[in-house]
């Protein structure tokens, strides 16, 4: 199992930034694939990005996708969202989330295949 811990929410307003960082322990880093979930207020946790264990390979929910960035740093063991021009609809409770993946290339995008979770950071964005 792998501990994650999330850092960089915060408030900020419509077409604002935020970097968010995901620093993991207690395992290789190198042998998880990575990924970001949200979960807004009465909603389901969604995916918002994913990450495979080389960084080769990305996944975006169609509602980010131009706008938020996932990226790695196996070295510093950390994984990192940029999020950028926010609009309230992104606001919610950000997870990160790890899974022990076979291929450097491959990824998963669905919440029911990730063993490690964070415990959230709070992202609001104000119009």
């Amino acid at each position: 199992q792998v501990q994650l811990v999330e850092s960089g929410g915060g408030l900020v307003q419509a077409g604002g930034s935020l970097r968010l960082s995901c620093v993991a322990s207690g395992r290789t880093f190198t042998l998880y694939t990575m990924s970001w979930f949200r979960q807004a207020p009465g909603k389901e946790r969604d995916i918002v990005a994913a990450i495979s264990r080389s960084g080769t390979t990305t996944y975006y929910a169609d509602s980010v996708k131009g706008r938020f960035t996932i990226s790695r740093d196996n070295a510093k063991n950390t994984a990192f969202l940029q999020l950028n021009s926010l609009t309230p609809e992104d606001t919610g409770v950000y997870y990160c989330a790890a899974r022990r993946f076979a291929a450097a290339t491959g990824l998963y995008t669905s919440s029911e295949d990730y063993t490690d979770w964070g415990q959230g950071t709070q992202v609001t964005v104000s119009s």
